[in-house]
């Protein structure tokens, strides 16, 4: 989105809001569609792991993104269409060829505790993230809006306070980038550049997070939280936009088991379940057609590939990562299995992200019997005799079918065996993140709709880069990108060299598929990044 565009946005959401005033409460109806409102709202939604933590400088995890994004607020948030619109910011400024950026902050912002929402918390924050004491899991984040001094400072060479961001005063704030950067706004949309209260963490430490603890600035605040079990969130009566909250309570459960999670929708103990079990959209959809949705989503299931020398030597060899990827059949991973609407992949970024110009990856134009036959002649010239390869995924029932599914494919094309591993959430991470591993179920959403949201991963010192590949040029590349008018050549650039190397294992580009109540409204069913917030859901009468 354009300066001129976003900016017209955000004055066209804050009159809304303006217009809206406090009907909902007055009348019992909505105050833009004129819909008349249940007296029941509430909205409860299945997760299918414990989120590892609600620290947003801490948070790594999409489905913690989801509660974050209730319980605080940033700069500015997203429409229903992934467009930018106000939050703690009522508009901004870019100066200096888009390598300066002032924020108007809003003066009615309060934390959950009354205290005011000033520049000073996202610089406190910002600071939080990007120092190496914090050991923030997203502190390569910082490095990647292009904020000066970000890099050295996790390198530990400068000190926080150097950060490119600073309160000018209470209600502005300012961020200076060493290169123009003009996506940085929708950057700020994501948790790790949340405010946080400082108050707070001084006088709990971790347990800053836990319920009766937690001071927030967002439409929510965190009522309860029983680990592996449940959380609720309750509306925050301080949020400046509370009168326009019409959902009063959302509660998350977790449930392993999807087809667990589906008993319980049908039973009616949930309003939303995502993903559904893999090969029942079309069942469900035919079933519950007012329910049944599938949508593009920006994410990119793959497998990560160990490089380093605590993974299977045989995966540093080329020939023998281009093997393994050739012989996985995707059609039937897509069409037989998921039937979700998801697409086939032998590229990293999502074909549906802005701008993006999809490349021509040369196997990608292949058949799968031709895929086959080169898979059988790259691994032959190897000369890799018995492999057997241990994959690890985090438990579900669909990362279990599809390993099973690719073991066999490789199996009985190219002789390698597997030896599958599934752990929970929280402990996957760890594992992955030490390479503890020689092929790890892996899936990346996009922080922002933006292909460098994806390619960044496969930079040499990016922190999620958890197969630790490394390539110069690619490297080089990437840096380049950040400086260019147009970098969508870039990208294509980048995505060949990825494919000429199999960095990763491209596996499929993500639909998703959820089951909703017909008497949920206000869904984003367009925002392509899954950005929904509960402050904009509501349940109408039936």
């Amino acid at each position: 989105m354009t300066l001129t565009s976003t900016l017209k946005a955000v004055v066209a959401t804050a009159a809304l809001v303006l217009a809206a005033g406090i009907q909902v409460q007055a009348a019992g109806t909505h105050p833009a569609t004129g819909e008349a409102l249940s007296d029941n709202q509430t909205f409860t939604y299945r997760l299918l792991d414990q989120f590892p933590t609600l620290d947003p400088q801490l948070n790594e995890d999409t489905s913690g993104y989801h509660v974050i994004r209730d319980l605080f607020e940033g700069l500015l948030n997203q429409d229903a269409n992934g467009d930018l619109v106000p939050g703690v910011a009522t508009h901004y400024a870019a100066s200096d060829n888009n390598t300066t950026y002032t924020f108007t902050l809003r003066e009615d912002a309060r934390w959950s505790n009354g205290d005011a929402v000033t520049a000073h918390d996202f610089v406190y924050a910002w600071r939080r993230a990007v120092d190496p004491a914090t050991a923030s899991p997203y502190g390569w984040y910082i490095e990647l809006t292009q904020m000066v001094n970000a890099g050295e400072i996790l390198a530990g060479e400068k000190a926080p306070a150097e950060l490119g961001a600073r309160a000018i005063d209470d209600y502005t704030f300012e961020v200076r980038l060493d290169e123009p950067l003009p996506y940085f706004p929708a950057m700020t949309t994501y948790a790790t550049l949340f405010p946080v209260h400082r108050a707070t963490i001084e006088a709990h430490g971790a347990q800053w997070t836990a319920p009766g603890n937690m001071i927030s600035n967002g439409a929510y605040v965190l009522k309860e939280m029983v680990l592996n079990e449940y959380h609720t969130r309750v509306k925050n009566p301080m949020y400046w936009g509370t009168d326009n909250v019409i959902i009063d309570k959302v509660t998350g459960l977790v449930i392993n088991d999807v087809n667990q999670a589906l008993t319980r929708y049908r039973a009616g103990e949930l309003d939303h379940l995502e993903p559904l079990p893999p090969g029942q959209y079309p069942a469900l959809k035919e079933e519950l057609p007012d329910e049944a949705t599938s949508v593009p989503r920006l994410c990119s299931y793959y497998y990560t590939l160990n490089h380093t020398e605590s993974g299977n030597p045989a995966l540093r060899d080329a020939r023998v990562r281009k093997a393994l990827s050739m012989a996985i059949d995707r059609d039937v991973i897509v069409d037989q299995l998921l039937k979700g609407g998801q697409w086939p992949a032998y590229n990293f970024t999502h074909l549906k992200t802005a701008g993006f110009r999809m490349p021509d990856i040369a196997y990608a134009g292949l058949s799968q019997s031709e895929r086959d036959a080169e898979a059988k002649r790259l691994f032959g010239e190897s000369g890799v005799g018995d492999l057997t390869l241990r994959l690890i995924y985090n438990t579900s029932e669909s990362h279990k079918q599809i390993a099973t599914v690719i073991g066999q494919m490789w199996k009985q094309k190219l002789g390698v065996r597997t030896k599958l591993a599934n752990f929970e959430w929280k402990t996957y991470l760890n594992i992955r993140r030490n390479q503890e591993f020689d092929v790890a179920r892996s899936a990346w959403c996009g922080d922002y709709n933006e292909a460098s949201t994806f390619l960044d991963l496969l930079t040499t010192t990016h922190g999620a880069n958890d197969g630790r590949y490394s390539n110069e040029k690619v490297d080089e590349l990437m840096r380049a990108s950040k400086t260019a008018e147009d970098p969508s050549a870039i990208y294509v650039e980048v995505e060949r060299l990825l494919a000429d190397d199999m960095a990763i294992v491209p596996i499929y580009h993500y639909a998703n598929t959820f089951l909703l109540r017909a008497d949920i409204k206000g869904w984003p069913y367009n925002n392509v990044e899954n950005n929904w917030y509960s402050r904009n859901l509501y349940r109408v009468a039936n």
